[in-house]
């Protein structure tokens, strides 16, 4: 498997919020771990995936392993906007991802314009430093349900918002960056 491009080697400071885009094995997942431990701190893990299944369990496992015990894990399927909120100011924070998190709440039947702008809101208020991964849905063949068009349509829109209040915006592609917005 391809190693993600490194971001900067310097250590210090990570914008206030940066938000790592792309399509699926872009890279995005590992990248945004690499800015987090060159940030240096204690790293915190916002994962918004659930173990449906034996496919999703193993992936989660890898992610785990290539991550490491130094990552303190908090788990929030749904309530991202409460884990984001409760950060302590001393550690970087990864959500990952932004796109199970909106499909976790598409299928729960929640309230996405609430539950979206209180995601903003944590985002703009958070106390630690985050970097957000989100899929890119929107340069594939248009989804030919209903579902799947709201999906991609939801996930568009939630990603201009995030993007419109990031600092940093890094576009992955074939493990590389492209910043989009902000520092190179």
């Amino acid at each position: 498997m391809p190693a993600a491009a490194r971001p900067p080697r310097r250590r210090g400071r990570l914008p206030r919020l940066t938000l790592v885009l792309g399509g699926a094995r872009s890279g995005k997942s590992r990248y945004a771990e690499q800015l987090i431990e060159a940030a240096g701190g204690k790293p915190i893990y916002i994962a918004t995936a659930e173990a449906r299944d034996a496919e999703m369990r193993k992936r989660i496992a890898r992610h785990r392993a290539r991550r490491g015990k130094q990552w303190t894990i908090v788990e929030a399927p749904l309530e991202l906007a409460h884990a984001i909120r409760a950060l302590d100011p001393g550690g970087p924070a990864l959500v990952d991802c932004l796109t199970l998190w909106l499909s976790n709440a598409m299928l729960a039947k929640r309230n996405l314009v609430r539950d979206c702008d209180l995601l903003i809101a944590a985002l703009e208020q958070s106390a630690a430093p985050v970097v957000a991964v989100s899929n890119e849905v929107g340069l594939g063949i248009v989804p030919d349900t209903a579902l799947g068009r709201a999906f991609r349509d939801a996930q568009g829109i939630l990603n201009q918002r995030v993007a419109e209040i990031a600092d940093r915006v890094v576009l992955m592609a074939a493990g590389l960056p492209l910043v989009l917005k902000g520092e190179k």
